[in-house]
C-alpha cells in the first residue's frame, strides 16, 4: 500500500475506534444503567463503570494526539488490556458468544489501528 492509502485507511480507522470508545467512555463515566448493569453481572462493583468510562475518555484523547508518542503507546497498552479483561471476564461468567466476540473484534481494529500507526511512523512505506 501507498503511504496515502495507509493514512487514509489509519485515520478511518483509529477515529472510528476512538469515537467509539469516547462514547462507551461516557456512557461508563456517567453510570449509564446499561453499564453498571454489564459490570454488576461480571461481579464488578459499580464505581469500576466510572474508573473505566474516564479511562476510555482519555485513552481515545491520546489516540488522536499526534505529539506524545509514548501516551499514544500508553493508550493503545491500556485498550489491550481492557479488552482482554473484558474477554477473560465474559469467559468465566459463562457469558455467550456475543459477548465474547465483540471484545475481540475491538481488539482486531486497536491492532489494525496500531500497526498502520508504527508503520507510518518508520517511513517504511
Amino acid at each position: 500500500m501507498k503511504r496515502k492509502s495507509v493514512k487514509i485507511v489509519y485515520w478511518i480507522l483509529t477515529l472510528l475506534f476512538a469515537l467509539m470508545m469516547f462514547l462507551d467512555g461516557l456512557a461508563g463515566a456517567f453510570r449509564v444503567a446499561g453499564a453498571t448493569e454489564a459490570l454488576a453481572y461480571l461481579g464488578y462493583p459499580a464505581y469500576l463503570s466510572t474508573i473505566l468510562g474516564i479511562a476510555k475518555i482519555m485513552g481515545s484523547a491520546a489516540l488522536l494526539q499526534p505529539v506524545f508518542y509514548a501516551v499514544k503507546e500508553w493508550a493503545y497498552a491500556g485498550f489491550t488490556f481492557i479488552f482482554t479483561g473484558a474477554f477473560a471476564s465474559h469467559f468465566f461468567a459463562g457469558s455467550g458468544f456475543g459477548f465474547l466476540i465483540l471484545p475481540l473484534i475491538m481488539l482486531a481494529i486497536m491492532f489494525l489501528s496500531y500497526f498502520l500507526w508504527r508503520k507510518l511512523e518508520s517511513e517504511e512505506l
